[in-house]
């Protein structure tokens, strides 16, 4: 399996990589022979890739990431590299590669600390002698001082290192980072071509594949989530019922108060999973045994874990949030296709139902209005508005 075929519906954007990819593999080739180095005129040392939530915007750095660092006996026999098997391929997909540092959000920003000692570990050659990869996947989330900082490491990037910052849109990044970078934008994969995936490396049964893939409007991890995963069947299907309970103030705040409720359980959850092991990795790391204290000095260690673990439990309570708005919008999407008699295809035929009453109950208008009151809702999320009064204030919107 190559480590492109992750990449759904993105034709043109995997030829764009693998072109580059091979440039890079001959330029590593040439340099290790004492060769003069070849033209690489699809490779450059900064990408920056977008696309809409479920794209796979991450999903196609870490592929060619991974193409980079492929070790493969075949690619001296003409083959192209990225094969997908080799150890090189293999830890970059896993995120165990060494010379693949990763940089994500602690909570809502990316931090100008772990992106200054990102930038001093850029600067150092590659452990296996091919490329230093630094994948940001949130450079959207990159505050004014760690921009600055990749600024200056994409104004003046090492030799062997390559940049590929993640973001929604181009817009998401500064103008004079962007203008470094070559922009590659992935599009929504279509719903079949998920479905087909789904099936095809999942086992998924056709009929569940193309309900997930159609209910998730061609979001190829939620699609999966959706089609394995009973608890997340489960909350969606709480979440479509909302719009059938706002009809009084008391039924507004019950389910907002519910929706705030999932969220919790859902961060609490990741933070049962995670917490734990991080701490007694830190623990380990500082030879501390069951039971012992920490040594005299490390305490503020301890309390630097301890904070980044609250402010992820935070993050991961907002994205689970914002998976609610996402699945109300596309409820009240569909409403307005009936309504408007547009012939367009239902996401969520499952509750067909419910959306020819409202559809039947309400005008266009309306519609449109309580969608506005939903994305209002994601708006005041992200500016750090208290989740419960953001939340409340929407469905008291969404009354009828």
């Amino acid at each position: 399996m190559a480590v492109w075929d992750d990449l759904v519906g993105q034709t043109r954007v995997e030829e764009q990589l693998a072109a580059a990819a091979r440039d890079a593999d001959a330029l590593v080739t040439a340099h290790a022979a004492g060769e003069p180095e070849p033209d690489t005129s699809q490779m450059t040392h900064a990408w920056l890739f977008t696309g809409p939530p479920g794209s796979g915007v991450e999903t196609a750095a870490r592929a060619f990431a991974a193409a980079l660092q492929c070790v493969s006996p075949d690619r001296a026999l003409g083959g192209a590299p990225g094969c997908g098997f080799c150890t090189g391929c293999h830890t970059a997909l896993v995120g165990t590669h060494a010379d693949i540092t990763t940089v994500t959000a602690v909570g809502a920003v990316v931090r100008v600390e772990d992106m200054r000692d990102t930038v001093r570990k850029s600067y150092t050659a590659p452990a296996n002698g091919r490329w230093q990869v630094i994948l940001v996947a949130d450079a959207e989330r990159l505050n004014e001082k760690s921009a600055n900082a990749v600024l200056k490491a994409v104004e003046e990037p090492a030799p062997r290192t390559v940049w590929l910052l993640c973001a929604p849109s181009i817009e998401d990044v500064l103008p004079t980072i962007r203008s470094r970078c070559r922009h590659l934008n992935l599009r929504t994969p279509p719903v079949d071509a998920v479905a087909d995936v789904l099936v095809r490396r999942d086992g998924i049964d056709p009929e569940t594949a193309h309900a997930a893939a159609r209910a998730t409007q061609g979001h190829i991890d939620r699609a999966r989530r959706l089609a394995t995963d009973g608890r997340a069947r489960a909350r969606r299907a709480a979440v479509l019922k909302v719009p059938l309970r706002v009809d009084d103030v008391g039924g507004c705040l019950k389910a907002a108060q519910e929706l705030i409720d999932t969220a919790t359980e859902d961060a609490d959850q990741v933070a049962e999973e995670s917490d734990a092991k991080e701490t007694e990795e830190l623990k380990a790391a500082l030879g501390v045994g069951p039971g012992e204290r920490l040594p005299r000095g490390t305490s503020g260690m301890m309390k630097d874990l301890e904070a980044d673990q609250k402010r992820r439990k935070k993050r991961t309570q907002i994205d689970s949030l914002d998976l609610a708005l996402t699945e109300l919008t596309g409820f009240y999407r569909d409403v307005l296709v009936l309504q408007l008699r547009s012939g367009a295809p239902l996401a969520n035929t499952d509750v067909r139902d419910a959306l020819e009453r409202i559809a039947r109950d309400t005008t266009p208008e309306r519609t449109l209005r309580r969608i506005e009151a939903v994305l209002a809702c994601r708006v005041a999320l992200d500016r750090n508005v208290a989740p419960l009064l953001a939340v409340e204030a929407m469905t008291l919107a969404l009354r009828g």
